[in-house]
This record gives C-alpha cells, structure tokens and sequence, in this order.
C-alpha cells in the first residue's frame, strides 16, 4: 500500500495533476522547496520536509533531504523487526513512494558560456540519493523519475491499490539507469573542462545514452539492436536531427548516415556526397546542391542506387526533381532543411518516394563539426580517442616532386583529401575541378585500392589528381595512377620508400606533395 510520497522535482511537467490525485487516494504527501509551493499553492494537502527532519532547508538548498527521517524512511526493509523498531524508536516515517527528477545538469552545459560555478551548482546531490535509495530497495518502495510514468503509477494505484512488482522493478532499473547517466555526463564534461591536452585521458570514461529508436533489427535480420542518443550530442548528428518521415531507419541507414553527415562536415560550401556501405561512392562541390547532387551522383552511378545522400545546403525543388528523375532511388536524406515542395516532390515524384528517410540537421558544416573524443567497441571494452580534426591546408603541403601541382591542382587535391578522411582504408580517392571520380577502399593492398579507384574512374581520369590516406609502401601504387592519366598526387609521405616512390612521379612528370598527417579508417 502506498501511504505516503515524498515529491521533489525539477521537471514539474504534469505534476499537479499526478499530486492532486495521489492525495485523493488518501497518500500523504512530503515536498521540497519549488515542489512544495506548487502543490501546496493547488490547494493540495501537503506537509514540508523540514517537518519530518525537524531541520530547515539550509545552505540555499543545498542541505534538505539528507537525512536519517528520509532515508530511513526510504530504506527500511518493512518485514524486518530490528528496521521497525528503529523507525520507532526515532519517529522515521515510512515512505512508500518517492518522486524524484534531477537538476538539470546536461541542459545546463549544454548552454554557451556557461560559468563553471553555475554549472556545479546544477549537480544534484540530494535527489540521486533520494533515487538509489528508493531503487535499492524497490521491494517496498516505488520510485519514479519520470513524469511520462505518472499514469502508470495512478492506474495500478487506482485498480490494485498499491504498485505491482513488476513495475516496481521496472522503475528500479529506469532510476538506476537515470543516476548512472547522470554521473556519466559530470564525469564527462569535468574531463572536458579540465582535460590538459588531447592525449589526457581519465583512469575512468563513462559512456551512457538514452534509448531514442528501437530498431527492427540490426546489422542483419538475426540481430537486435537500438538506438542510444548521447547525453552531450551537439551540433549535425542522428541525435539531433528531425525526422521528417518515410519508412522506419534501419541499423544501417543510422551507420551510412552518420558517416555520410560527418563528411559532409568537412565543407562550408554547397556540397553532396553518396554514400553505400559506410563509404563514400561520389562527391562533388557545386554552385548549388542540385548541382553537387548531379556531379556526387556521377562518382559511381551503378553504386549510388539504394544509397544514403548528406548535403550542406536546403534540399530545394530542384534538388529533389534531380533525385526523382531517372532510375534513381535512395534510402535516406540527410539536409541543414528541406523545402516544402521539395518534400512533396520527393514523396510523390517516385515509387520509392513514401520511404525515402528524410533527416533535418540543422546547420552542417566545419563549424558545427563535432570535435568530441571517439569510440570503438572491442569485446571486453572499447578504445577512446580525439577526433580526427587535421585539416591539411596550403601551408601544410610539401612538395616533393620536380613539379609543382598547380593552383587548381592543389584546390581538387585537397578537396580529394577530405573525402579520403571518411574512406575505409586503404583508402584511394581520385578527383577532378572538386569532383570524385572514383574510389578504392578497404582493399589490403593499397596497389589494388589504386586500381579500383582508376576503373571507377573511367575516361574522365586524364588530368585528374589522387589522394591517398597513408603512405605508398611501394612505387607500384604511383605508377598505376600516373600511368592511367592522374597527374598530381597527395599523401602523407613517411614510407622507408618514399625517395623511390618520388622517383616514379618525377620519371613520369607529375607532381606530388606530403602532408605528413595519416587518416586511417578501419
């Protein structure tokens, strides 16, 4: 039986209602502060919790619920005698029932510029040991952290005149969840604020998510999978973007996607990029994105059916009349917006237009880019590491050739760089006027990645230019290029070869620089 609760949120979403009817059901209720003042100015019978502590709130707030009368209250084992008595002996009221949200710390930091000082006093100290108690000992005690859960409680409270089991437990784990979360995001931004380089990293990282999609399955039909959204997400991302409609994402849409937003990322002006099996298959510069479509879509147009599209622009009419035409179909869009009639085209101007999942992200772009540290999950844990942030200007480039690539040369090399960034390794890239030609990836020889790169290119290659993620190993990659009709390359440089493999360039007259930065994908 629920007796009494004792009510202390931040969030005071639908709380009046769910207060109002907890006391027509006959619970007593306790309230802290803000709580307090609202179901008490409801008209609602409640009593402070300084009149069970027999303390003040103190310290502006900070000191209010720590204490033997609550959390005694909250943790007694109810069956046991020696609990009982003590409860007894020192007027420790039960509390069946505690309704406990957090300060909002995440929305906090999440702000610009907030002040350290401000952020630190939005960490909860009271309301996670209010929940853990509560949770621990879920036998006898319901907890709720959540406003959406308000009704669940009221029905069975309502039919069963007490909270069943099952709920119980299942709240349990929410609130365990909710505090494991929230120590994970503190924890998070404390690293950040007072990470000393980007090769600092804490003896602990706590990783946590709230679940945003459930998916129909994963990688492949015999495997689960869901969706977790990270507390902390900024900028162009899954967890933030809009979904606009059509057919439900997949596992596989949300990898293809996420890559293909990131490299979209590398670019402030109109861009495109096409993406199949989490890598690039076309991209392109244009002086508008129905441009960039066409010139993206040209990398490999037999690859690009059943692709997932990102873009920097607004997805206009134009656009979506380029992508409807034709034998084109695409899984997914992901766009800063979409226009109206953009979405109509795309919903009515083909067979597969009802499914097409379209992704509003807001603004995308090098500025929003995220720069937070990295993971990869290995079985038995996970490796961290920074972004790959390196933007390979003019200034970094080394010539190391006889020739010097030319001024429009240099701008399509390092256009083809940012796209071998987001290409598995050995990862090839060969581009003309900040078009792709043709891609090679995840070969295990990067001669064979040239080599796919070169057919994927067709006629177009002649006068075209090449970047590749690492080094060459040997002259063979080079010289497969150059000899197909490439005739500037990019690379980091490195290789105990790299006198040999600059001998092949300079033998055949084209021009190679170093970067000396590698951008490994595995």
């Amino acid at each position: 039986m629920i007796q009494r609760a004792l009510i202390s949120v931040s969030d005071k979403s639908g709380l009046e209602g769910f207060a109002r009817h907890l006391s027509q059901m006959g619970v007593e209720l306790l309230a802290t502060g803000g709580t307090y003042k609202l179901i008490e100015g409801a008209g609602i019978a409640v009593r402070e919790v300084s009149s069970v502590t027999e303390f003040p709130e103190m310290m502006d707030g900070r000191v209010k619920t720590l204490h033997p009368r609550i959390h005694g209250g909250i943790l007694a084992l109810r069956g046991e005698k020696s609990h009982v008595e003590a409860m007894e002996a020192h007027s420790i009221p039960a509390i069946d029932l505690v309704v406990v949200n957090l300060y909002p710390f995440e929305e906090t930091v999440a702000k610009q510029g907030i002040a350290r000082a401000d952020a630190i006093e939005q960490i909860d100290i009271g309301g996670p040991s209010m929940v853990r108690s509560a949770a621990k000992n879920h036998q006898h005690v319901a907890v709720v952290t959540d406003p959406e859960d308000y009704g669940r409680v009221l029905d069975e409270l309502q039919r069963d005149g007490a909270v069943g089991d099952d709920l119980r437990r299942e709240l349990a784990l929410k609130a365990f969840s909710l505090t494991a979360k929230y120590d994970a995001a503190i924890s998070k931004w404390l690293f950040e604020q007072d990470r000393a380089s980007e090769s600092d990293f804490p003896q602990a990282f706590a990783q946590t998510g709230s679940k945003q999609l459930a998916l129909r399955y994963g990688e492949n039909p015999h495997q689960a999978a869901a969706f977790y959204a990270a507390p902390d997400a900024v900028g162009p991302s899954l967890a933030n973007a809009e979904f606009l409609g059509g057919k439900a994402l997949s596992y596989n849409n949300l990898v293809d996607l996420d890559s293909a937003i990131a490299l979209a990322c590398e670019f402030d002006e109109p861009f495109a990029c096409v993406l199949k099996h989490n890598n690039p298959c076309g991209a392109a510069c244009g002086d508008t994105v129905a441009a960039a479509l066409a010139d993206a879509w040209e990398g490999d147009p037999l690859s690009a059916f059943g692709s997932v599209l990102a873009v920097t622009r607004k997805v206009d009419l134009a656009a979506a009349e380029f992508l409807v035409s034709g034998n084109r179909f695409v899984e997914a869009i992901a766009a800063p917006s979409f226009d109206e009639d953009a979405i109509e085209r795309l919903r009515t101007g083909a067979k597969w237009g009802k499914n097409v999942r379209l992704l509003a992200c807001g603004p995308i772009g090098r500025a929003v880019a995220s720069k937070k540290p990295t993971t990869k999950a290995l079985n038995g844990g996970f490796l961290v590491q920074s972004a790959d942030v390196s933007d390979e200007g003019n200034g970094n480039l080394e010539v190391v050739t006889k020739a010097a690539p030319s001024d429009e040369q240099v701008v399509s090399l390092l256009f083809a760089t940012k796209i071998c960034k987001h290409v598995k390794s050995n990862a090839i890239v060969i581009a003309k006027d900040r078009r792709v030609l043709g891609v090679g990836a995840g070969q295990m020889s990067r001669v064979d990645s040239v080599k796919l790169a070169v057919e994927k290119s067709g006629d177009e290659i002649q006068g075209s230019v090449l970047a590749s993620d690492a080094f060459f190993p040997f002259p063979d990659g080079v010289e497969v290029a150059i000899d197909a009709g490439v005739t500037a390359l990019l690379q980091p440089g490195g290789s105990m070869r790299d006198a040999a493999v600059t001998e092949a360039c300079d033998t055949r007259g084209a021009a190679m620089v170093h970067t000396g930065v590698r951008h490994f994908r595995h």
